[in-house]
């Protein structure tokens, strides 16, 4: 044991126990990179500083819609309660954004940053969370008159009502007399008497559709003055129909009937009737008629029965009638026809006092059956027109086609599997309609300082 100690106490005076007072490279090194790294930092945030550059204290990446103000922090953090306080606030979003409120009726109007987060990276800022929507709609409330829409949901795939146009008791408003499932029989009787097939855009494509039209007529025609104010969809819903190619446009008779359905009013004539007013095919019948006889003026002389009691059996004459009793009585005939036969099987028609020619109901086709929702057939034109609209069974021109929220469903619902379902895919909260002009402020030199 002694000789350990004193082999101990030996090595332990070779340790040179003032070793830490000598240079040493390590400590050097050590020493300049404590100083150094500080150093270079002040002067790098100085330097960027000095020059205007304030990307250094970003948040996060911006949005691809707000990227090109990587640079331009004061575009959005206004001057306000110190450099690092500057907290981004609705003036700024309404500076170039004019976000017209949800309802004139809403009670609560949340800051523009609490549903659309920026420096998130490539995120939308249009996707939004539900909690964002839910924070009223899971108990909805409203100043003034009581609300009609459902007050507690908390998401689509649990607690969405259906539809409000699918609700029992709801119909098609629209007067034209269609039975889908007839038209989508096949070897169906087309033109000239050819077996068809018809398929749905055959009759309903966007507006924006530029190819030409199966059945439709082969040369340009005027739109007729009723189609004008009936058929077609109003200035606000056209240009929501036209966005994206998202809803289809209100089938018209010249574009999708006429090859099939032809107005055709007397053997003398291969040409229809225009698709118009009845006063408008009036006029048409007797300019007609009144060529034709002038032509023909021998067809003075009609051989038939004696005008008399219908009870009595009329004797077979040759009358001479003038050229305008002529066009009278060959106006008449083809005004029967038409009225009593062929205009009938599509349109609802009534008698008005004191006029000799029928009423023909609004078309009221509707354009857009979901109007607080956004709908983009675009998007789903994978998918076969018939798997959500039920056309091959429908018989009564008073069926609602457009699918329930069970059909929805089938696609968009949460999980990994599930198409997005989350609020902002089918709603919106601004009401853009509403929306004002706004006069932008930046320049484009301003913007790459």
């Amino acid at each position: 044991m002694a000789d350990g100690e004193r082999a101990t106490k030996k090595r332990a005076q070779r340790i040179d126990m003032n070793y830490f007072k000598r240079p040493h490279p390590f400590r050097r090194w050590r020493f300049w990179l404590s100083v150094s790294v500080p150093l270079l930092a002040i002067l790098w945030i100085a330097w960027h500083g000095l020059t205007g550059n304030k990307r250094v204290y970003s948040g996060g990446p911006m949005s691809p819609a707000h990227a090109v103000l990587a640079a331009k922090c004061d575009a959005c953090h206004f001057e306000m309660a110190g450099f690092f306080s500057q907290k981004t606030s609705d003036r700024a979003c309404l500076a170039c954004h004019d976000g017209p409120i949800h309802h004139a009726n809403q009670v609560f109007t949340p800051k523009c940053a609490s549903c659309h987060e920026e420096h998130r990276g490539l995120a939308r800022l249009a996707a939004t969370s539900d909690a964002a929507c839910t924070q009223c709609h899971s108990n909805l409330r409203t100043s003034g008159a009581p609300t009609k829409f459902v007050r507690d949901i908390e998401n689509f795939g649990s607690g969405h009502p259906e539809f409000a146009v699918l609700h029992s008791g709801s119909s098609d408003p629209g007067t034209i007399k269609l039975n889908h499932a007839v038209h989508m029989k096949k070897n169906l009787k087309g033109p000239n008497g050819e077996p068809v097939q018809l398929d749905c855009d055959d009759c309903h494509r966007p507006p924006t559709s530029t190819d030409a039209w199966r059945f439709g007529s082969a040369t340009p025609m005027a739109i007729p003055a009723a189609q004008k104010s009936d058929l077609l969809p109003q200035k606000s819903d056209l240009a929501a129909m036209v966005l994206a190619r998202a809803y289809m446009a209100p089938p018209t008779y010249v574009k999708t009937c006429v090859a099939c359905h032809s107005l055709q009013f007397d053997k003398r004539f291969t040409e229809s009737v225009p698709h118009d007013t009845p006063e408008v095919v009036h006029k048409f019948l007797v300019e007609r008629f009144q060529q034709y006889i002038a032509a023909h003026p021998a067809e003075v002389r009609v051989t038939g029965p004696v005008p008399g009691l219908p009870q009595k059996p009329q004797p077979v004459a040759v009358r001479v009638l003038t050229p305008q009793q002529w066009v009278t009585e060959r106006v008449a005939e083809s005004e029967q026809l038409l009225y009593g036969k062929t205009c009938k099987q599509c349109h609802a028609l009534s008698v008005s006092s004191g006029s000799e020619l029928p009423v023909v109901a609004k078309s009221n086709i509707t354009p857009r059956w979901l109007p607080h929702a956004n709908f983009n057939h675009d998007r789903h034109q994978l998918v076969k027109c018939t798997e959500c609209h039920a056309a091959l069974t429908s018989h009564e021109t008073a069926d609602i086609l457009i699918p329930g929220i069970a059909t929805c469903e089938k696609c968009h619902h949460s999980g990994a599997d599930g198409a997005e379902s989350r609020c902002f895919e089918c709603h919106t909260y601004h009401d853009w309609t509403k929306a004002k002009a706004v006069k932008g402020k930046l320049t484009l030199s301003g913007l790459g300082d």
